[in-house]
């Protein structure tokens, strides 16, 4: 994890997930990517911290009840 800042006002739609963290990781391939850290003890954020993607639900189902997936970011080893 290269940065991350905690979000406690967030845009619209992601009013229920507030206050959450959003993380700047530094991939295999050495690119960056952004994206919601879950599953952390706030005692274990810290620069540096290894990551692992995962796959969550991204936002509530729509009227279909579709349930929107996407990658995420864990602490690899915490939590």
């Amino acid at each position: 994890m290269i940065s991350y800042s905690l979000i406690h006002v967030p845009p619209l739609g992601f009013a229920n997930h507030a206050p959450y963290i959003i993380a700047v990781v530094e991939l295999d391939n050495g690119k960056s990517r952004v994206g919601q850290l879950v599953d952390y003890k706030k005692a274990d954020l810290k620069m540096g911290a290894k990551v692992e993607a995962v796959l969550r639900r991204v936002r509530e189902p729509d009227l279909e009840g579709i349930i929107p997936y996407g990658i995420k970011f864990k602490l690899i080893g915490k939590s």
